[in-house]
């Protein structure tokens, strides 16, 4: 028991001593380029980048081939990526009606749109979204549960990776250094203050709907072999709706209904939450089935 706690909190700290990493490099990129960008987004960036190229070395020191981290054959693969859309939009889409319908969203009337600047973003979209999908999966989905399920028993392993997954998307801070009045440690400061945003209390609805999300995408992986594609697939396919979504729609915030969502990004929320944690137990039915 103790050593399966000890190895849960492992990538807790990887975390912190790649965040750490990255807020010396972030201070060196802009000694170089000057005041180009807020620290604390280069932090972000760098710490997710860090993260990824992390893989690399410990899928050799683990010794997992990239099939153990999910990965189907290319013909196989590129399949689950389709099919992967298409759970997408099953899962996603109707979320998307229903906040249309009660006027959560609204259409943004004050942007004047054709058929080839719609097109653009919904191309332009999908492409961002693979990429972090990509990413995502392979961190979380890939590495991280492959890892977690040699040491503990699987359910375990689901959980405490969707933990990570969700932690992660709220491992930021809002402060800001002047450049003028930066020095090697700030970005540690801003690093800290990151890892206190876990405590705040505002997170709850959007950190429980991202984690049922982790659920649900940690489930599939668990249930289908070498279904990381279908992973990134549906991860990607989220991504896609709700970036077009953001540009085509605006969050009503005189709706009644404005619980129903979240301020991370006006899509996830309690509706989300009970929606998705529906669509894994009828996912899991059929499976045993």
């Amino acid at each position: 028991m103790i050593a399966a706690i000890r190895y849960a909190l492992m990538p807790l700290l990887l975390l912190v001593v790649l965040a750490c990493g990255a807020s010396f490099i972030s201070y060196g990129i802009l000694l170089v380029t000057g005041d180009v960008l807020p620290i604390n987004k280069i932090i972000s960036k760098a710490t997710l980048v860090l993260l990824i190229l992390s893989i690399f070395p410990l899928r050799k020191y683990l010794n997992f081939s990239w099939k153990d981290l999910g990965f189907a054959p290319a013909k196989r693969f590129f399949s689950q990526l389709h099919q992967g859309l298409i759970l997408s939009l099953a899962t996603l889409l109707p979320v998307l009606v229903v906040l249309y319908l009660l006027d959560v969203h609204v259409w943004d009337n004050t942007r004047i749109w054709t058929i080839g600047k719609i097109a653009s973003k919904v191309g332009v979209a999908l492409f961002f979204a693979l990429l972090i999908a990509v990413g995502e999966e392979l961190l979380f989905r890939g590495m991280l549960l492959t890892s977690l399920r040699r040491k503990m028993h699987l359910v375990a392993a689901v959980v405490i990776s969707a933990l990570y997954y969700a932690a992660l998307h709220f491992l930021r801070s809002s402060s800001q250094i002047p450049y003028a009045e930066l020095t090697p440690t700030s970005g540690l400061q801003l690093v800290i203050e990151a890892f206190a945003n876990w405590l705040n209390p505002d997170i709850i609805s959007a950190f429980t709907a991202l984690l049922v999300v982790g659920l649900f995408l940690a489930v599939i992986r668990s249930r289908v072999r070498h279904s990381l594609g279908l992973c990134i697939g549906c991860h990607a396919g989220w991504v896609w709706q709700i970036k077009v979504s953001k540009d085509l729609f605006n969050l009503n915030s005189q709706s009644e209904f404005l619980y129903l969502v979240s301020s991370y990004d006006g899509v996830v929320g309690p509706f989300v939450s009970v929606w998705l944690f529906v669509a894994m137990l009828v996912l899991i039915y059929f499976r045993r089935r």
